[in-house]
């Protein structure tokens, strides 16, 4: 058996944070939905191996590879800067099933008022939940702001979705099988921002490289919030660009109508191949621990820095997912 290195950083990513590649191996690990599977009590004991190893306690049969395991079970389920657990379907190994399954009838049953009603509104209480277990940091979210984030979320996709329906009608039935895509979208322009927007009033949390809060900018709040609601749109692009086309094209063979109890199986399965994928490249687009140079801050934690006689030139903060 390989002896297991002592100089191995557990508190960083296993691959190169600063490339693409890198981003997106972790990604995959991370997102992996065979991590849900775990139990409570495999995931108190990756806690407990990764609490040893930083404390330099000789574990027996631990390797390489198992240790960096147990890092991904417990990435995949404890919040990097609270080290909270988080709820299983917030987390993002959960991404996969989850959004296969919603998307998948979002794009079946989008013909009717009611069929658009209830699933928009299901995929927006779903995403709520994900927004509140991904924010970034520490910050506290109110109620009121969750229920104002939710119902104005929610409504912006229920009035999109329900509009283009109704012009949908009058153009080539391909076109309508995209309403869903364009409602998500406008959800996330609406949802994210509102969920996180203590961070756009009070700033995000900035750390020097050891880990010391040296303050909160409200224009990295702003740049991580708007590449966080990109890359969502992004992830969900695929899922719900391509099954209308395959769809589309069932349709014209009359596959559809010989056989139209294969539509919600067939979407399903088509989103969960493309999310499989999209989920882990579009989370890797941009690195989730940010690093920004002190003076692209704000002046008065350029200030504290000087007065505390800090050498830090490079900050960082948690961009969230």
């Amino acid at each position: 058996m390989a002896l297991l290195r002592t100089d191995i950083n557990i508190d960083q990513p296993r691959w190169d944070q600063s490339t693409y590649i890198g981003r997106a191996k972790h990604f995959f690990a991370v997102t992996n939905p065979l991590n849900i599977l775990c139990s409570n009590r495999e995931l108190e004991e990756a806690k407990g191996i990764l609490y040893k190893y930083r404390k330099g306690e000789i574990i027996n049969g631990l390797t390489e590879e198992k240790l960096w395991r147990y890092k991904h079970i417990y990435d995949s389920a404890f919040h990097p800067d609270t080290g909270e657990k988080m709820t299983v379907i917030g987390r993002m190994s959960a991404q996969v099933p989850m959004n296969m399954a919603i998307t998948g009838c979002m794009m079946t049953y989008y013909k009717t008022p009611a069929q658009t009603i209830f699933w928009q509104w299901f995929n927006q209480s779903f995403n709520a939940i994900v927004n509140y277990t991904n924010r970034s940091g520490d910050s506290p979210i109110p109620v009121s702001q969750l229920v104002k984030s939710y119902c104005f979320a929610t409504s912006g996709a229920l009035v999109t979705a329900l509009s283009l329906n109704s012009l949908a009608k009058r153009f080539p039935p391909l076109l309508g099988r995209f309403v869903p895509f364009t409602a998500v979208a406008a959800a996330n322009c609406v949802n994210i921002p509102m969920m996180r927007s203590s961070e756009l009033t009070n700033g995000i949390a900035i750390e020097d490289e050891n880990g010391n809060k040296i303050g909160y900018s409200k224009t990295m709040a702003k740049e991580a919030i708007s590449q966080v609601v990109l890359s969502r749109i992004m992830m969900a692009a695929p899922g719900m660009v391509i099954p209308p086309i395959v769809m589309n094209q069932l349709e014209k063979r009359g596959v559809l109508r010989r056989m139209p109890w294969i539509s919600a199986p067939a979407q399903v399965l088509m989103c969960g191949l493309c999310l499989t994928f999209a989920t882990p490249l579009c989370c890797a687009l941009f690195p989730q621990k940010k690093s920004v140079p002190i003076e692209r801050l704000e002046e008065d934690i350029q200030e504290h820095v000087r007065k505390t006689n800090n050498p830090c030139k490079i900050a960082y903060y948690n961009k969230g997912l």
